[in-house]
């Protein structure tokens, strides 16, 4: 079976973070060798695939969906390097970007937004429009699969793996841990209604440090959305206003700043063009 365009770009990717690994004397420390099992476990299932035989209808859509079920392994790995790289560094790049955001906008916006604009309303519903990170980039695919449109739903999510794979790229080269751990947490109601307590008891879970800028919840969502505008307008429009709210609590919440979500919008565009242009 050929190898398709995103096989191609997580191979790449792949490849890329072990030389990172490795570059950062990963060989040595015994706890980098379960990082790159991973990427070795990944090479083997790309390489699986190109074995796949048509009527294998089972193993033709885990080949279509399995980037996002990689993208927990992906993530994860990233946070395991960055933390390697030292909390003093990092937060250095904190400052730096801290001092673009106040140059663009004058200030810092998602310190200051929740705070001059507290609303339990919009606490509420931002926080969960937090959460729709995931059904978003998955909505698309999954029911253009389910209706018979699998290249419709490779271009998507090729897509959107073009925007993590850039966004993770930068992570690896810039890590930056952004407002949710730069700045303290808001109080008061707006931090204690009950979708704000799931996002936070969730990012005390599985957040990745040093992955803030560009904001790849923002790409991502983004891409999906655009690549979807062109082959399939009815899921377009409703993940819209889903990944309008997304882009703005990304913000409001304080869980990225605001030139993250500006950086991500930008990338997200590009990438859902890309991948409806690009063959896979």
């Amino acid at each position: 079976m050929a190898v398709r365009t995103v096989d191609k770009l997580i191979a790449g990717y792949v490849a890329f973070i072990t030389l990172v690994i490795v570059a950062r004397g990963g060989l040595l420390d015994p706890g980098n060798w379960l990082l790159l099992g991973i990427h070795a476990l990944i090479a083997v299932l790309l390489l699986l695939f190109t074995r796949l035989q048509p009527t294998d209808r089972v193993g033709q859509v885990l080949h279509d969906l399995y980037p996002l079920l990689l993208l927990p392994a992906l993530y994860s790995v990233l946070g395991a390097i960055n933390v390697q790289l030292g909390m003093v560094e990092t937060f250095a790049r904190d400052a730096l970007v801290q001092s673009w955001e106040a140059a663009l906008f004058g200030g810092q916006v998602s310190y200051d937004w929740i705070r001059s604009a507290p609303s339990v309303f919009w606490s509420g519903v931002l926080h969960l429009a937090y959460l729709g990170y995931y059904p978003i980039i998955m909505v698309g695919p999954v029911t253009l699969i389910a209706l018979g449109r699998r290249s419709d739903a490779r271009h998507v999510l090729l897509a959107t793996m073009i925007a993590f794979v850039a966004c993770y790229i930068v992570f690896a080269l810039f890590p930056v841990a952004g407002p949710n751990y730069a700045f303290e947490h808001p109080v008061g109601d707006v931090r204690e209604v009950w979708s704000a307590e799931l996002v936070y008891s969730l990012l005390d879970r599985g957040s990745a440090f040093g992955t803030a800028f560009p904001s790849s919840h923002v790409a991502a969502t983004v891409a999906a959305t655009v690549a979807l505008w062109h082959v399939c307008r009815p899921l377009s429009l409703g993940v819209l206003v889903p990944t309008v709210l997304l882009i703005i609590s990304t913000v409001y919440c304080q869980m990225h700043y605001a030139i993250d979500a500006a950086g991500g919008l930008a990338l997200g565009i590009v990438a859902g063009l890309a991948g409806v242009k690009l063959r896979d």
